[in-house]
């Protein structure tokens, strides 16, 4: 498919280690020299930018704004997380500058590896090299760390939709985890084991590199081995028979209810659902895409199909994507170790066919 079409590039003097989309086209890109850039998409110019932060940015969260208000954007550097309120006059932003700063690792060693905020905009979710899974209520900067960690390095954290007091974590023990968070609880588990070798190559563990929610509760990780994991347990929009019972209980990491895809042979690093949409787009570390639509067949088991397959243009390294509505941006490393995103735009779904072809031609 021709449709999902490389628009231009955002170059930076670092790696680029992470992006993310926020209000409108604002795209937040991290990168490994502690800095992170706003852009305004489809201006290709910085529109603000955080500098001297000291460790690498693994992590960049948007916290949506209301109507009236500015966004602000946490950021995850080290062991801390760092807010900054984006309608602050200056252009560039320091670590004095923040407005919030909570320290969530256990040490300086003990890094932050991905944050994300709830959906009332009171909760951050942190996962840690040592592990950890935490939560911090933003009201007071009061950090809980659940008593149940991975065993290996923890991650990505994800909040559950519509579900008010749970979330999920993926690790490098191959482990997906459902937590109350509230409770400091435990509600559920995937283990994920190895594929069976092919042809005698051994391929790596099932390290969990990324995760991805849908808004109806459809869970997506990556993996080291290759291979994409859907699960559908917690789907509202799933063709089940008890809507009743599945409304009381998010059964997303339930084994029985998800598929796996084998899309590479080497790490699928990152993932992300289009917005409002069961498409679901990943990448390899080396750059290959893909959409995944995401469907129910007669058996009411769920599917993903392979839609579009492409390239990265430019990057040597794939390190984080990010789609919104008009674009999927792919951050990482150019050959000469510097960085860059690419910004692919996407077809309007609901253009029609002559509109698909105009955009085409632009």
């Amino acid at each position: 498919m021709s449709e999902h079409a490389p628009q231009f590039e955002l170059n930076t003097p670092a790696a680029v280690s992470t992006v993310s989309f926020g209000p409108s086209n604002s795209l937040a890109v991290g990168s490994d020299d502690g800095s992170v850039r706003i852009y305004e998409l489809p201006a290709p110019k910085v529109a603000k930018a955080v500098r001297g932060l000291g460790q690498d940015v693994a992590s960049v969260c948007w916290v949506q704004p209301k109507s009236a208000d500015r966004a602000a954007l946490w950021v995850g550097s080290g062991p801390v997380a760092y807010l900054f309120d984006l309608a602050s006059t200056k252009l560039v932003l320091q670590p004095a500058d923040a407005v919030r700063r909570v320290r969530l690792g256990e040490d300086d060693e003990d890094v932050v590896n991905e944050l994300s905020v709830n959906e009332a905009r009171k909760t951050l979710a942190f996962g840690t090299d040592a592990g950890t899974v935490g939560v911090v209520e933003l009201s007071s900067l009061a950090v809980t760390r659940m008593r149940t960690a991975h065993t290996n390095i923890s991650s990505s954290v994800k909040f559950v939709p519509d579900r008010p007091s749970e979330l999920f974590s993926g690790g490098f023990d191959s482990a997906l985890i459902h937590f109350d968070y509230k409770q400091n609880t435990v509600l559920s588990r995937l283990d994920i084991a190895s594929a069976p070798p092919t042809s005698g190559v051994s391929m790596s563990p099932p390290f969990i590199l990324s995760t991805a929610v849908s808004p109806s509760g459809v869970v997506a990780a990556t993996t080291a081995d290759g291979r994409l994991w859907i699960g559908g347990g917690g789907d509202k929009n799933a063709p089940s028979v008890d809507k009743k019972k599945r409304s009381r209980k998010w059964e997303g990491l339930r084994e029985q209810d998800g598929t796996f895809v084998q899309v590479a042979d080497g790490p699928v690093v990152s993932c992300a659902f289009a917005p409002a949409s069961t498409a679901l787009f990943t990448s390899t570390l080396l750059g290959r895409l893909a959409r995944h639509d995401i469907t129910y067949d007669e058996q009411k088991k769920i599917t993903a199909k392979t839609s579009w397959n492409a390239e990265v243009k430019y990057l040597a390294k794939v390190n984080g994507i990010a789609v919104n509505e008009k674009y999927l941006v792919i951050g990482g490393i150019l050959k000469d170790g510097k960085g860059s995103v690419e910004v692919w735009s996407l077809p309007d779904e609901n253009a029609s066919a002559a509109e698909k072809l105009a955009q085409l031609s632009l």
